[in-house]
């Protein structure tokens, strides 16, 4: 099997003078897991390193550039999933860790446990191996501005929750030589959430799914309606022959919008190594890679 990997930045209206650092920080994801997997690492491996690689980047909103909830704290939701085994790991409502991802990933190959959240996913973390942070350090631009001025003054400045406000959750799907897929997904989540809030990112079927009998999918956008849904098991749920990864792509994106107007964005690789992708957002920021010598493109594409 050819080597694939596709990744996400996002899926929301994404300013003209954030297309070049979206295009880029994708790119460097996808090169990041397209060197992995070339030089024969799982799919899981893949799927991990790039989510890392937009972890650290402050330009998302996962890890470092992740967005405040009313109560002036980081939260952070994450997802690994491993389509052989179907085994996954996630954490929910995590803080002060770096990359989210890398916990999940340990919770899923150290424990026999799918998912831990809050407290319990800090002190999971921390008992294996993991530095705490400050929240500074988790916060650029604005947030970091708004964090500051809430210590002081104990007032958060509210905004607008949906639109035009960034939606820049972070995925990677990927297929080995092996012909195994996995995915991955991480997010800082929703500004101004309410504590404790848990979107579809970290929610098996919903955030991502990965299985080698169909392909992985991972997806972004607005969480609540992305779960009514099951966005990523339904689009890898209608994958067919004739269709192929971007036509399950645009149907399951039909069904997000037609059954609870919802909006956000999918990417995919099917069982062959296909890539897909689809969205209904203004933009969705992406990357992908198909094999060393094949297709490749990074974009920040406007919906049709």
């Amino acid at each position: 099997m050819k080597p694939t990997i596709i990744v996400h930045g996002g899926a929301w209206d994404i300013p003209d003078d954030q297309v070049a650092p979206h295009v880029a920080g994708c790119r460097a994801a996808a090169e990041r897991g397209c060197e992995v997997l070339m030089s024969g690492g799982s799919a899981l491996d893949a799927v991990e390193e790039s989510v890392v690689i937009m972890e650290d980047d402050p330009i998302f909103d996962a890890g470092r550039g992740s967005v405040l909830n009313q109560a002036g704290q980081v939260e952070m939701d994450a997802i690994v999933m491993d389509g052989g085994s179907l085994r996954s790991g996630s954490v929910a409502a995590l803080r002060r860790i770096r990359n989210p991802v890398r916990v999940a990933r340990r919770l899923m190959e150290k424990t026999t446990f799918s998912m831990v959240v809050g407290a319990g996913a800090l002190e999971f973390a921390l008992k294996n191996g993991f530095l705490e942070c400050s929240e500074e350090e988790l916060l650029v631009g604005r947030e970091l501005e708004d964090y500051r001025e809430f210590l002081r003054t104990g007032v958060l400045r509210t905004r607008a929750v949906f639109e035009g406000e960034k939606h820049d959750t972070v995925g990677a799907c990927a297929m080995d030589r092996d012909g195994h897929v996995a995915c991955a997904t991480s997010t800082g989540g929703t500004n101004r959430k309410i504590a404790g809030r848990v979107g579809d990112s970290p929610l098996i079927g919903s955030g991502g799914y990965a299985d080698d009998t169909r392909g992985a999918a991972s997806a972004t956008g607005w969480g609540e309606k992305i779960m009514a849904v099951v966005l990523s098991k339904t689009a890898l749920d209608m994958i067919t022959e004739r269709d192929g990864p971007f036509g399950a792509c645009e149907s399951a994106i039909d069904v997000l919008a037609r059954r609870v107007d919802g909006f956000g964005g999918l990417i995919m690789v099917d069982r062959m190594g296909m890539v897909g992708y689809h969205h209904n957002t203004p933009r969705m920021a992406y990357a992908f890679y198909e094999g060393p010598t094949d297709r490749t493109g990074a974009s920040v594409k406007r919906s049709p």
